[in-house]
């Protein structure tokens, strides 16, 4: 047992996405948001005062708390190996946003370094943990689909800039429709096929700019330095195949698509990007039959709920380091399979994750 209580949190980054974690983690009762940090030091203390948080200051000033005992780190993702470094150097536990890294050797060094240091490390997507896609997962192993064979995965839009204020950095190394969705969608498949060990792939871009379309930046032009379309085609350990597409080049928008073929039916899965929707199993030859979701859907931030209750118990958590090196792994290899035009081998795995019980609140106070 590690303490007692809720877990004390601290949130370096107060950019568009602290949003959504802020106004959920305040809401779970498991979770003490104690301070919000930032280079921003103004940004940081709106972000605070808006979610009714404690304190705000600089990322150093975290660091030095003792009542922070989990840092979510939220920066961007060329960020987030450096400040997730000295998080666990201050002795503190960790939850990244995705990807864990932008490079796998950074990536490696800091489940390394958690390992050493006994400190749990934890990263986006939480997503798989809601009860939309835990759902998905019960309904296939208790044999609805039969064998799970091949999967069709799609995320296909116009692009962030058409939404997103500051959308640079996900047209940047580390980002594009790849490892910008890619993480929801493999983070997903891999819960049915397990780890990915070969990926053949094609990347193309519809240009070397992009028009923001919102906020006070409208207008401007940004740089494009990644391929905005990739087209993959994945091998899975347990032998499944799957074929994905994502894209930031679509004007017919087709998200969270994730179909996956058995022996004896399909199920479609909610959007992955998500934490519920529509289950939908199809037998062929008659309509699909919607299977109800149970559970809570929490939100962003319940990857850190299941992190502090390990936390307190010793135990393990579900959304972990190496699995999220794995689909950094996974998603680097797509991108050199797109650059080289052959099949990439992924060495990396990771340790089979443990459903959530049926009836887990990420709402309720257990601590």
């Amino acid at each position: 047992m590690s303490g007692s209580g809720p877990v004390g949190v601290g949130v370096i980054g107060a950019g568009t996405i602290s949003e959504q974690y802020l106004a959920n983690m305040r809401a779970f009762p498991d979770l003490d948001v104690r301070i919000v940090a930032d280079l921003r030091p103004d940004a940081a203390r709106r972000q605070a005062e808006k979610f009714g948080v404690p304190a705000s200051g600089t990322v150093e000033q975290l660091l030095a708390d003792p009542g922070v005992e989990l840092v979510v780190n939220l920066t961007i993702p060329a960020a987030h190996a450096e400040v997730a470094a000295a998080a666990l150097g201050a002795g503190k536990h960790v939850w990244n946003e995705k990807p864990i890294t932008a490079d796998l050797a950074s990536g490696e060094a800091l489940v390394a370094r958690a390992d050493a240091a006994g400190l749990l490390l934890g990263s986006a997507p939480d997503t798989f943990l809601g009860p939309g896609l835990q759902t998905v997962r019960r309904l296939i192993e208790a044999g609805a689909i039969g064998t799970p064979l091949t999967a069709s995965a799609v995320m296909q839009y116009a692009g962030p800039h058409r939404w997103h204020p500051n959308p640079d950095f996900l047209y940047l190394a580390g980002a594009g429709p790849l490892f910008d969705m890619g993480p929801y969608y493999l983070t997903a498949l891999s819960q049915t096929f397990g780890a990915v060990t070969r990926v053949a792939a094609r990347g193309a871009s519809a240009g070397t700019t992009r028009t923001i379309g919102t906020g006070p930046r409208a207008g401007e032009a940004i740089a494009v330095a990644v391929p905005t379309y990739v087209a993959a085609l994945y091998d899975f350990a347990d032998g499944g195949v799957a074929q994905a597409t994502f894209s930031f080049d679509s004007p017919l928008r087709r998200t969270g698509i994730v179909e996956i073929a058995g022996s004896d039916a399909t199920i479609v899965a909610p959007d992955p990007n998500r934490f519920t929707g529509t289950v939908l199993i199809d037998r062929g030859g008659e309509e699909p039959a919607s299977i109800p979701v149970t559970g809570v859907e929490g939100g962003r931030g319940i990857g850190a709920v299941d992190m502090a209750r390990a936390i307190r118990a010793g135990g393990r958590h579900r959304a972990t380091g190496r699995l999220a090196l794995h689909v950094l792994d996974a998603m680097l290899a797509t991108a050199a399979s797109a650059e080289r035009g052959a099949f990439v081998t992924v060495d990396s795995g990771f340790e089979p994750i443990p459903a959530l019980p049926a009836g887990w609140d990420p709402t309720e106070r257990t601590l």
